[in-house]
């Protein structure tokens, strides 16, 4: 396979979406979804990103062939999936707002939640 090293992806657009997107990012809502319902804070939802960007950079080296130690592809994974993260935080904690204080809170729209009336 030949290397395409662009701005997002090492080697090719469908293994930075297989691998980046979908397994990590699906992994990555998943722990922000697990963050929001513990009711943890973002410091540890980025530690765990920090741990997640890692195993995802080993993936795209065991499986693709791409750079076990790039530091700016480490970047790219990071930011990616920590943004997935957070918006599965957000999904979790509009839902938990609305529901858990219900006479005090509405849910807005799938991010948010505010005060009623």
């Amino acid at each position: 396979m030949e290397r395409q090293m662009t701005f997002l992806w090492e080697v090719t657009a469908w293994e930075f979406v297989f691998v980046t997107v979908i397994l990590a990012g699906g992994a990555a809502f998943l722990t922000g979804r697990a963050v929001a319902r513990s009711w943890e804070s973002e410091a540890r939802l980025v530690f765990y990103m920090v741990l997640l960007a890692a195993a995802t950079r080993f993936i795209h080296f065991a499986l693709f062939q791409g750079t076990l130690l790039s530091l700016y592809y480490y970047l790219v994974d990071f930011v990616v999936i920590t943004l997935i993260a957070i918006l599965g935080k957000r999904v979790t904690r509009a839902r938990q707002m609305a529901r858990q204080y219900s006479f005090e809170y509405e849910r807005r729209n799938a991010l948010s939640w505010g005060r009623k009336g």
